[in-house]
């Protein structure tokens, strides 16, 4: 009994060593790699709410700690000795890092391990150098976005744009509130957007229902409309228009009413009775039962049937052109069409109803119907266009 006591403890206390040099080597993969936050975040983990802390992970989380603060305060102090204002966004990172790191540290102190080991941690008094390297940060980005809103009041609007960015990761990152930042904001969204004015031109010479045009100017402005581009359907005065977006329409063509007949036939075999065999004699031949023996009878049914189709098409073909604004000159074209054919089958027979395949029992006796008219066929065909004509317009590449 003592035995197996003795070896159970033995065996808990091999694998608890086991555990700590595996802990201790992983913190010093760490800090070999020069992960020295990663070393850092791996330590407290495994120091935090211990009584009695390892030496080996406090003396491990002390050397990381030291090595991190050492290499960002140095690379900090170095790029900002170099000036350079566009630095100083990676700066300020380093500094929220190392105010980062010493709150992560700070919970734990004063850190004595259980050997009586106490760790050193020299703090900084970051909070002072994170203020000024924000306001620098700040500072640098705000007069990016002066400067590419300058280029913007030229008419590029793609500097609008990244000034538009710019001011949102001053606001994410530095201060929600700086300066004029919010009518720099304004500037930036009204210097940025692109205004398409979408028309619809008859150059067919074919007379159009009136409500034609209407039926294909109802596209939606809110599925086109995204985060730069905002689309119209009437020209207005006080909005500059960047791009006309212009459905020609080009061809109509009706076919006339048709209807044509065909006359075919549905035939089939099928079972109609019994036949009973007879021997030489012409009496019932007999089974070892001494049942009658038949055989069925297998008849050919059909009928006859007349089918009537009609049929009526109506096709529309145009191309939606992309004009710049200020020159009017064509920069894209897309040839779009819709066709709508109306079929439909009447049918009647003579025969065996028996004889009728599933096609024909699905026509026997639906009646001619009447042809839809012109205009409601064009207006079908300009619904069937619209989704066509919204995808063009919101993919277009030559829409900037």
């Amino acid at each position: 009994m003592f035995t197996r006591i003795h070896r159970s403890s033995l065996l808990l206390a091999v694998l608890a060593l086991c555990l700590l040099l595996t802990a201790c080597h992983t913190a010093q993969k760490f800090v070999e790699s020069g992960d020295y936050d990663g070393a850092i975040s791996y330590c407290v983990q495994k120091l935090r709410g211990k009584k009695k802390k390892n030496t080996d992970l406090v003396k491990g989380l002390e050397t990381a700690f030291s090595k991190a603060q050492a290499r960002d305060l140095n690379t900090a102090h170095h790029l900002a000795a170099d000036g350079r204002a566009e630095y100083w966004e990676r700066i300020n990172a380093i500094h929220r890092q190392i105010h980062l790191r010493q709150n992560k540290i700070a919970p734990l102190l004063p850190l004595v391990s259980k050997d009586g080991y106490r760790a050193r941690f020299e703090f900084v008094d970051i909070g002072k150098l994170e203020r000024e390297s924000r306001e620098k940060a700040a500072e640098y980005l705000y007069t990016q976005a002066e400067s590419m809103l300058q280029r913007a009041e030229q008419g590029d609007r793609l500097a609008a744009r990244q000034a538009y960015q710019t001011l949102r990761d001053l606001e994410s990152r530095y201060y929600k509130h700086y300066k004029n930042k919010e009518q720099m904001l304004l500037d930036a969204r009204n210097l940025g957007t692109t205004h398409i004015l979408f028309e619809v031109k008859n150059q067919s010479e074919q007379v159009l229902p009136r409500n034609f045009i209407d039926q294909i100017m109802a596209i939606g402005a809110q599925d086109l409309d995204s985060e730069w581009k905002a689309f119209h359907f009437r020209p207005d005065p006080a909005v500059p228009v960047d791009y006309r977006a212009v459905f020609h329409i080009r061809q109509v063509d009706i076919s006339p009413e048709r209807i044509s007949e065909r006359i075919y036939v549905d035939e089939k075999e099928i079972q109609d009775g019994w036949d009973y065999v007879l021997d030489e004699r012409g009496n019932v031949k007999k089974d070892t039962a001494g049942n009658d023996i038949k055989t069925p009878r297998i008849v050919c049914i059909r009928a006859d049937v007349l089918e009537t189709l009609q049929s009526k098409a109506a096709r529309l073909t145009g191309a939606l052109d992309i004009f710049d604004g200020a020159y009017n000159n064509r920069i894209d074209t897309r040839a779009l069409g819709a066709e709508i054919l109306f079929e439909h089958y009447a049918s009647t027979f003579q025969g065996d109803p028996r004889a009728l395949s599933a096609d024909s029992k699905r026509r026997i006796g639906s009646r001619p119907a009447p042809f839809p008219r012109d205009e409601d066929m064009l207006l079908q065909a300009a619904d069937r266009l619209k989704p066509d004509i919204r995808e063009e317009l919101r993919q277009n590449r030559g829409i900037l």
